[in-house]
This record gives C-alpha cells, structure tokens and sequence, in this order.
C-alpha cells in the first residue's frame, strides 16, 4: 500500500495575520511622517509659483518696456501682475490685471503676506523692493525682490 505525502500550499491564518499586523504598524509610523513632509512640500512650491511669478513680473517690464507692478491681495492667497498700460510710469489699479493667480488652487494651507508689492522698472531692475512671506503650518518662506531686480528665495 503507498501513501500519499500530502503538501502544504499557501499561508495559515496565523502567518496572514502577523504580516497584516505589520503593515499596519509601518503605515501607523510612516503616515504622520508623510503628512509633514507633504505640508513642507506645499510650502516649498508656493514658494517657487511666487518667485516664478516675480520673475515672469520682471520679464514682462523688460519686454513691455513699462512698469510691472506684483500686488499681494489683502485675502492672502491671490496676487496680480499690473503693467503700467498709460505709459505715465506709474502703475495703478485702474489700469488693468494682466495675471491674476490664486495659490489656494495648488496650495490649500498657504498664506501670502507682503511688506512692500514690488515693481519692476523697464530696465529688469526694481523701483520699488518687497519682500513676499509664504506661510503655512510647516513654517516660512521669504521671497525678496533686490533692487537689481534678483528674486531670490531664502529660509
């Protein structure tokens, strides 16, 4: 009479469980660590949109050959480009939005603050220096307009 050796295939219960223990206890440890690095993340790319933004400010004042003024709202989280479209060297509000940009679409938890909205002269330098803070939970970021016209991030 020959008997069968019967083979075990696949997992016991037991074996299933502590591998879902596991996971469980490496996503409880990595997920706190993942939400901070994503607020960090946000903060870091609203930082760059502005300066890219500011750049793009002095490029327009270059081409246009104008005054182009960056006005940080008061709501904090849009800001609008302005040329001076009277050629009078003043930018003013009346004279028309050329961009309008809203942070919150990209970037919920950030908030923009300004000491100064900068303008840019038609030479790419800045007749008037600002500094624009990006804020959130994770901390700030300031984004400075030199009066060479250089926008730099720093922080």
């Amino acid at each position: 009479m020959t008997r069968f050796k019967k083979t075990a295939r696949g997992f016991t219960l037991i074996e299933l469980i502590v591998v879902i223990a596991l996971i469980a206890i490496l996503t409880a440890i990595a997920v706190p660590g993942y939400q901070t690095f994503m607020v960090r993340s946000r903060l870091k790319g609203a930082a760059r949109q502005v300066m890219s933004d500011l750049m793009n400010a002095r490029m327009m004042a270059v081409s246009l050959n104008q005054k182009v003024k960056v006005h940080i709202e008061a709501d904090g989280h849009t800001y609008e480009i302005w040329s001076d479209a009277d050629g009078n060297g003043t930018v003013a509000t009346n004279e028309g939005v050329n961009i309008s940009k809203d942070v919150h679409q990209d970037y919920h938890d950030v908030a923009l603050s300004t000491t100064n909205d900068p303008i840019f002269n038609p030479r790419g330098a800045a007749s008037q220096l600002g500094t624009v803070t990006v804020t959130n939970s994770a901390g700030s970021r300031d984004i400075t307009v030199a009066i060479s016209g250089r926008v730099a991030v720093s922080n």
